[in-house]
């Protein structure tokens, strides 16, 4: 008799409004290491998917933005050592979806847990920087303040699993607000254990509302949805990303562009993605009064 056992194949669900639903189309797809081996399902989002994801986006919405920015810190730094206690988790995941070796997926991890401390560190800084005390002619207080822009559509990068995924998402919650980001395909598994990371945190079920699928066919859902606000096409094919920006000028969003060539998520981040998602209120006020 042996005394082998057959292991468990895990298929992988969607991340949304903070709960672990199975995708509405029924849908999965193999997801396979870097050499071909086979290591988990992941459930393919439909458009079913995407719209309950913007809902439960929309939701969370005032709650998140109208939470202090301190307390918005308090959360990234938690999620921040969270994905530090399940480092070898990740590390082995990246590897295999990256099929680079251990030393270097160490390195890609820890710059990960630094990169959302990194962004912690900027909630409470963004109002004093991007705001503004305005020079006018007249009796008047004249006060300029970021304020998000609300629920953001994320195509994250295909290529870099989890650094270049932190490096989206973070910014985009930093300044209160919520977004859905749909993974990398060929890429997914460390998107759904940075998942599993928000659930056990302290960041409120809605904020960040992964979708593992195929961006082509889920980033023109996003594109046209009336109620996302701005997207970013990091991660979108070139082919389509035109298409994606004509269909998002119809809704009047904002849009950050894709480069041409993915960037180096390792070098150390600026602000130019928290500006990315802020509207600015400009507000006037009678001196003496």
């Amino acid at each position: 008799m042996s005394d082998g056992r057959i292991g468990v194949t895990k298929t992988y669900k969607l991340y949304v409004g903070g709960k672990f639903p199975r995708s509405e189309s029924g849908r999965v797809y193999p997801v396979n290491d870097a050499k071909g081996t086979f290591l988990a399902n992941a459930a393919h989002a439909s458009r079913k998917d995407v719209r309950d994801a913007v809902a439960a986006a929309r939701k969370a919405f005032p709650g998140w933005s109208g939470a202090t920015a301190y307390n918005r810190g308090q959360v990234l730094y938690r999620v921040a050592e969270m994905l530090e206690g399940r480092r070898e988790q990740f590390i082995a995941e990246v590897c295999a979806a990256e099929n680079v070796n251990a030393k270097k997926a160490e390195s890609i991890v820890d710059a990960a847990v630094d990169r959302w401390v990194w962004y912690a560190g900027w909630t409470d800084k963004v109002a004093s920087v991007l705001g503004a005390s305005n020079p006018v002619a007249g009796p008047y207080f004249s006060f300029s303040v970021p304020e998000p822009t609300g629920v953001v559509g994320v195509l994250a990068p295909q290529t870099s699993s989890l650094l270049g995924l932190v490096s989206v998402v973070a910014p985009v919650i930093a300044t209160g607000n919520t977004c859905v980001v749909v993974s990398s395909h060929h890429r997914p598994l460390p998107a759904v254990t940075l998942s599993e990371v928000m659930a056990t945190s302290d960041l409120p079920g809605g904020v960040v509302n992964l979708l593992t699928g195929n961006a082509a066919e889920l980033g023109p859902w996003l594109a046209s949805h009336a109620d996302v606000n701005a997207l970013d096409l990091c991660g979108a094919p070139e082919v389509i990303r035109a298409e994606l920006e004509r269909t998002a000028a119809g809704t009047v969003k904002r849009v950050l562009r894709a480069s041409a060539k993915e960037p180096d998520w390792t070098r150390r981040p600026d602000i130019t993605r928290l500006r990315a998602y802020l509207e600015h209120k400009t507000v006037w006020h009678p001196m003496g009064v």
